[in-house]
């Protein structure tokens, strides 16, 4: 298999020299080209899909990550044509000036060259890290989990068909094949890929992080907290931890733990009353469990172990924590935060001021859910990943965070000086 794999990384390589070439033009004609044929092959991939939810396990909740229908590949196709019209992110001027030795000196933006990806059951990631590698010049190699295996080799066919149609070496893109001895292979590709960001939960993160020998960024994990300051407005609280918490809870900006003022229990009720309709199970601490015991539906409310703080639940749970001052807040998420996303409500401008300066996360929020940590939402198109490191990018990754930059030197005959 490492031979094989081996081999073909090498087209890869080879195909990521001949992307620069591509006019933005071309790009953004094949990425509307590949938008457009979505519509006509979706009974196939929708079938492919339906093969890979047979295999899972109904009451997981990744189910509905790897779930694709008809909406949501309307979604996927729209997304598409949005990254095909932003800005090429390449050949920016970054930084320009004249040495007194009269050389001119350019700083401009390039792509890095091939980026793998390995994620596990999300087969939307396919289509949306291809429309950003393609359109910030990069090549892409990937590593789906297992479980998404039928919905991916179905997605990158379509794509490779699209490549040929407009006469591009389908090599641009490459999946790996869904046997784990393929990411070893991926991860010490040492001269063949030039970055792996890895898109799943804590452990695939940490497998990565722990096991390549090409670069890594760090994206996905989130542990993510609102806090609930004792200045906190009562119904916009519900709102937002409820969109927060059960828009869509396995994804990594979902609210996994309440942090809650004690001077505010009283409202601790009335607070999570709107998750009973999605039947979200309760973790508290006993000051909050004793505020919520009779109010609370039995069988959803259980007194919180200390596994219950600092876990990414990706399920219909969330912990709750109750402190008495910002600062025990600050200390909390201090702990146990992956860096990822996290909130406060508060009405006291002085207090929102405080948490968004001293949180140390890629998105810090103040009276609004933690959902929107999304590239698309974020005007970017599409992302790649969300980033929780501080080196390169952080954030959610899109064309820009997928360059890098070169000098170029200019002059007309200087030689340095012995």
């Amino acid at each position: 298999m490492k031979e094989t794999i081996t081999k073909q990384l090498q087209a890869v390589q080879q195909a990521s020299r001949k992307i620069i070439t591509l006019t933005d033009e071309a790009i953004n004609h094949l990425l509307c080209a590949l938008a457009d044929s979505i519509p006509a092959h979706r009974d196939a991939i929708l079938e492919a899909n339906q093969k890979d939810i047979e295999r899972m396990d109904p009451t997981d909740p990744m189910v509905d990550r790897l779930l694709l229908n008809t909406s949501r590949l309307e979604g996927i196709a729209a997304d598409i044509r949005n990254v095909a019209s932003l800005p090429s992110p390449l050949d920016s001027l970054l930084e320009e000036r004249v040495l007194p030795n009269g050389l001119n000196l350019k700083k401009v933006t390039v792509p890095i060259g091939v980026i793998g990806i390995i994620y596990e059951a999300r087969p939307n990631v396919t289509f949306d890290v291809f429309a950003l590698c393609l359109k910030s010049g990069n090549a892409t190699v990937l590593k789906g989990g297992s479980d998404a295996m039928y919905s991916n080799i179905a997605i990158v066919e379509l794509i490779h068909s699209v490549l040929k149609e407009h006469g591009i070496n389908p090599d641009t893109i490459y999946l790996l094949p869904a046997e784990r001895e393929a990411a070893a292979v991926m991860l010490n590709a040492v001269g063949y890929i030039d970055m792996i960001i890895p898109r799943g939960s804590q452990k695939l993160i940490d497998f990565v992080r722990n096991n390549a020998k090409v670069p890594v960024i760090e994206t996905g994990a989130g542990i993510v907290h609102t806090y609930f300051d004792k200045s906190g407005d009562l119904e916009l609280g519900k709102q937002v931890i409820f969109n927060a918490k059960t828009r869509r809870p396995s994804v990594c900006n979902a609210l996994d733990t309440l942090i809650i003022h004690l001077d505010r229990l009283g409202d601790l009720p009335a607070l999570v009353e709107p998750l009973q309709e999605k039947q979200v199970l309760l973790f508290a601490d006993e000051a909050a469990f004793l505020a919520l015991q009779s109010f609370y539906p039995e069988e959803l409310l259980h007194r919180a172990e200390p596994e219950h703080f600092g876990t990414e639940f990706l399920s219909l749970k969330m912990s709750v924590k109750t402190v008495a001052s910002l600062e025990e807040a600050l200390e909390h998420i201090a702990r146990y935060s992956s860096r990822h996303s996290e909130a406060i409500i508060a009405t006291d401008p002085e207090t929102a001021a405080i948490f968004l300066k001293r949180v140390d996360a890629a998105v810090v929020y103040a009276n609004t859910s933690t959902a929107y940590t999304d590239g698309a939402q974020f005007g970017l198109g599409a992302e790649i990943g969300i980033s929780t490191q501080k080196l390169h990018a952080r954030g959610p990754m899109a064309l820009k965070e997928l360059t890098t930059y070169k000098w170029i030197i200019e002059g007309n005959g200087q030689v340095r000086p012995v």
